[in-house]
């Protein structure tokens, strides 16, 4: 009969990956955020907005002995006019602004895309003061309204500034990207500023199209 393949996570999701590999390498970390911008734009650029965007919902694959790449995943929530898809979903906490007033866009999905890079960079989700996550529901909930959301709606963003790629990440939170390829783009600049990352790693956009990895 007819079924569905599903690809396998081998290294379970990203999250889960840095709470129990916090000395991952910074060309790693590099490289995952660049897959992240990559996965943002391809998506967006077939119009669809994800909607939930965290480190929970990028899977950590092998696909060559050795790599680490990801996977985009958990679309039950995502917004598609042409597919007339609304899931109504919106991110946690620390990857979500009150200035969104609930509403799903590409803005939403690109500030999220800069919680995600700094949670890659720092292994901690933003204004939270240690790695891991909280051990009740409850606990993160009330942290969110106390922490997250305040901060966020003044513009009172983490410091980022020693951060690889941190203006990014600022941009991302302060919506001056109009379109998840601006983010992609001034990402790739700023990685080649970097002298160990290699941001031009010999794939055609045909290739890395293929390799972007979205799962429904």
């Amino acid at each position: 009969g007819e079924g569905i393949l599903l690809a396998e996570a081998s290294h379970g999701n990203l999250q889960a990956y840095l709470d129990s590999h916090p000395s991952t390498g910074l060309d790693q970390r590099l490289t995952w955020c660049r897959q992240v911008a990559e996965a943002i734009n391809y998506i967006h650029s077939r119009g669809v907005i994800h909607s939930d965007l965290r480190p929970a919902n990028f899977l950590v694959h092998e696909a060559t002995p050795g790599a680490r790449d990801l996977q985009l995943c958990d679309f039950g929530g995502s917004v598609c006019q042409e597919l007339d898809l609304d899931g109504f979903s919106l991110p946690d906490g620390p990857f979500y602004s009150p200035v969104f007033e609930n509403e799903s866009n590409t803005l939403l999905d690109i500030f999220g895309m800069g919680s995600v890079f700094y949670t890659i960079l720092t292994g901690r989700w933003p204004y939270k003061t240690s790695p891991g996550r909280f051990p009740r529901v409850d606990d993160r909930l009330d942290w969110e309204e106390r922490v997250v959301y305040p901060n966020f709606k003044a513009e009172k963003f983490p410091d980022v500034e020693q951060l690889p790629g941190g203006n990014v990440i600022l941009k991302c939170w302060m919506r001056q990207f109009a379109t998840a390829r601006d983010a992609l783009t001034a990402l790739e600049e700023a990685l080649l500023g970097i002298s160990s990352f290699n941001i031009h790693d010999g794939l055609d956009d045909s290739t890395k199209a293929r390799n972007l990895n979205t799962v429904g």
